[in-house]
């Protein structure tokens, strides 16, 4: 079961060392075309011949009692549909309902969704004619005039029996049908006379003990898991692991992604722990392509790269120019706004209170302290400006700067002197201020120094408390760090209940009648600004980009400063300790996880229509070993054998020889390791000393039809079909028993 995969070359972008990833391809729809009718045996029958149909859940298989294998293998599907505009309708049956795009949206299954019980009879009465259709049955004596022996699960419904004996009786003339297990036929047919059947198919998984070639039914135990669950099981996974997923994972390519990507893990718990590792990654992450449609992207000159490179770099120098001059404009016209206040403040103190009152009130202040906070605000302003972009260096001066304009009346200056004595003021502003903010740089770098004696006495004394402490503060920072960017990825999501709240705050502060806080005294007036909280609304529907970015470059430059002492003084906190060790993808589990050992370009079309299946591989498969693991309430098939085995047939002579032939069929048996799995598990909760012995059939799928094919060829098998006659006498209800068919109870 080799999956077919072809090798895809990586971009030349990416510099990994590692060979290129090996790629598989999804299937296409199981379309097989147009199938011509079989007439060939039809013409080689007689009355004697039965017509042998597997009627199975996830594929029906029909042929003549004398063939080898069946020669009609379809699903059970039918679509019809009419077509007004030929005034036609369309039926089609099987993998046709792949061929065309309404009917495959019309297809309905014969049988209940993840069940192995019949409900859709119309259904399967189109798939019956296109059996007989196609098998050469020309039906002109008005019936098919051949037996039919048609397999069905163990306990079959009473219900479904009788009326799917109606249909072949009454609808299709059929002289005599006979039922019988599937499981059983493929037991049959590979030579088992004591034995435990172990039937996993598509829609359940059935343990049958079989006591000198005849089932013990009362014994038997179904788990309700198959390929049909474990096909759903890892879309439920993968829409869990890729939620954004652009494109549709099918029915059928879910299936075939179980099929031929997933095994059964000798130990699961163990391989589970190291599969993620990065040793091997590549051989036990599995890439999967999905169709996609590459961006068309338009090829330029190298001259034309060249230009639009000079363009961006002459484009970018223009830009840094004009935002450095409307810095320093926004700098220059802070200074003067402050050296307004400050003469403002000035000449308060020369006004008695009446007047001081009016002048604040013309300039759009209500006190003083206002005043004091919006001088204070400029100068911490100003100060930061400086800084960053003035990098507030200064000349060395001898001596300080002289203003002798200054003291001098307005009065005795002209206009040229008037003008001088207002620039010389500004100096004056520009001088004082930076003659400030040097003695409070001096007073920022005695408290940092301060602050490092007193952290280096409390690590020298005590070294675990502070490393305790340091670690504490930095788990805070990290976690205030990924708090924003969580913020932030639910602002950039509509449906997010941040973002509808700051878009309601918009939308209320954008209404003509936005929403007003009533008073408990009935008053509807609006208070807005009343309560200092109420200004909190312009910073939650700020984007704040700016200030944002600053804190991020405050938070990381924190948080290198304390990795960096970390790393000097902690013995345990090493390199790869660190946020940007973690976060670098190459150590990443969640990314190996995602994206396998490769980089990964959420630009890129090709990769975002990618699936990875690495521990999936041994997760779907073990869900028969380990049922919870799904949130199915039931034992696993180890489980279950061993108390078939252990318990139930504890006291039968023939245990031991059941022992001897645990046998495996059905196509959810086909995983890799699952022969092997289960003779280990088997093995460790049997006694040491039983005998054990577990095998496969030779084909766990068509066995089951060649079991049917050869028992319906038998001379001794005649006396187990029900007749018409039967029929017509005894009602649909009634059931002949063989060692190979169900028994009433």
């Amino acid at each position: 079961m080799a999956p077919s995969a072809t090798t895809d070359v990586l971009p030349s972008s990416c510099n990994s060392p590692k060979p290129p990833p090996r790629i598989w391809r999804v299937n296409d729809p199981p379309f097989e075309g147009f199938k011509p009718i079989d007439t060939e045996g039809y013409a080689r029958s007689n009355r004697e011949t039965a017509i042998v149909i597997d009627n199975g859940s996830s594929a029906v298989r029909a042929g003549w009692s004398f063939d080898e294998k069946p020669r009609l293998s379809l699903p059970p599907l039918m679509a019809r549909y009419r077509d007004r505009k030929l005034m036609r309708t369309f039926t089609f049956v099987g993998s046709d309902v792949y061929s065309d795009g309404t009917a495959r949206g019309q297809a309905k299954n014969v049988y209940e969704p993840g069940s192995n019980i019949v409900n859709n009879w119309d259904c399967f009465e189109g798939v019956m004619d296109y059996c007989f259709l196609k098998l050469g049955v020309d039906g002109a004596g008005g019936g098919i005039d051949r037996p039919i022996v048609m397999t069905e699960p163990v306990a079959n419904l009473g219900y479904t029996r009788k009326t799917m004996s109606e249909i072949l009786f009454e609808c299709y003339g059929a002289p005599s049908v006979a039922y019988g297990i599937d499981s059983l036929f493929s037991y049959s047919y590979n030579g088992g006379h004591h034995g435990l059947v172990v039937s996993s198919s598509f829609t359940s998984t059935h343990l049958i003990p079989v006591v000198d070639s005849k089932a013990l039914l009362s014994q038997t135990t179904r788990l309700n898991w198959g390929r049909f669950q474990s096909a759903e099981y890892l879309l439920k996974l993968l829409k869990l692991k890729y939620p954004s997923f652009p494109g549709k994972i099918s029915d059928p390519q879910a299936e075939d992604l179980v099929r031929e990507h997933c095994y059964v893990s000798q130990n699961y718990e163990g391989e589970l722990s190291h599969f993620l590792d990065w040793t091997g990654l590549e051989d036990r992450d599995h890439i999967v392509q999905f169709p996609y449609t590459e961006q068309v992207v338009v090829q330029k000159t190298e001259e034309e790269l060249a230009l639009a490179a000079e363009k961006r770099k002459e484009s970018g120098r223009r830009l840094q120019a004009q935002a450095a001059k409307m810095r320093l404009d926004k700098l220059k016209k802070k200074e003067e706004e402050l050296e307004y206040y400050q003469q403002l403040q000035q000449q308060l103190q020369t006004l008695n209170k009446k007047e001081g009152k009016r002048l604040l009130e013309s300039n759009d202040f209500d006190e003083e302290i206002q005043l004091d906070k919006r001088v204070k605000e400029l100068e911490k302003s100003i100060k930061k400006a400086r800084n960053k972009d003035v990098g507030d260096e200064e000349e060395e001066q001898n001596e300080p700067p002289t203003f002798p304009l200054l003291d001098t009346p307005d009065d005795q200056l002209d206009e040229e002197g008037l003008k001088q004595k207002r620039q010389q003021r500004l100096m004056k502003s520009n001088y004082d201020a930076r003659q400030r903010a040097k003695v409070e740089k001096e007073k920022e770098k005695a408290r940092l120094a301060e602050e490092q004696r007193l952290d280096d006495e409390r690590r020298e004394n005590d070294l675990d408390g502070w490393v305790q402490e340091n670690r504490m503060a930095r788990q805070a920072i990290i976690q205030k760090m990924k708090d924003k960017e969580r913020l932030k990825a639910e602002l950039g999501n509509r449906k997010s209940l941040a973002n509808q709240m700051r878009m309601k705050s918009i939308a209320n502060l954008a209404s003509d009648n936005p929403s007003k806080k009533r008073r408990r005294g009935g008053g509807d007036d609006d208070t807005f600004g009343a309560d200092d909280a109420d200004w909190g609304v312009y910073r939650t529907i700020a984007t704040g980009e700016q200030s944002d970015d600053e804190e991020d470059e405050d938070l990381n430059k924190e948080l290198k400063n304390i990795e960096a002492q970390l790393l000097k003084h902690d013995p345990h906190f090493t390199e790869e300790s660190t946020r940007e060790a973690q976060t670098d993808w190459t150590k990443s589990i969640l990314h190996a996880f995602l994206h396998g050992p490769y980089a990964y370009d959420p630009e890129s079309q090709k990769e975002a229509n990618q699936i990875h299946l690495n521990v999936e591989r041994i997760r779907v498969p073990e869900v028969v070993f380990q049922p919870s693991i799904a949130g199915l309430d039931q034992a696993g098939i180890v489980e279950i054998a061993a108390g078939i085995l252990a318990e139930r047939l504890s006291d039968s002579p023939y245990r031991n020889d059941v022992l001897k032939d645990i046998f495996l069929t059905g196509g959810n048996t086909l995983f890799q390791g699952f022969e092997e799995r289960l003779s280990n598990e088997l093995r460790a909760v049997l006694p040491a000393e039983l005998p054990l012995k577990v095998r496969r059939a030779k084909d766990c799928v068509l066995d089951a039809w060649r079991g049917a094919a050869k028992w319906a060829g038998k001379q001794e098998s005649r006396p187990h079909f029900v007749t018409r006659a039967e029929f017509m006498e005894k009602g649909g209800e009634y059931l002949k028993e063989h060692e190979l068919g169900n028994a009433y109870l």
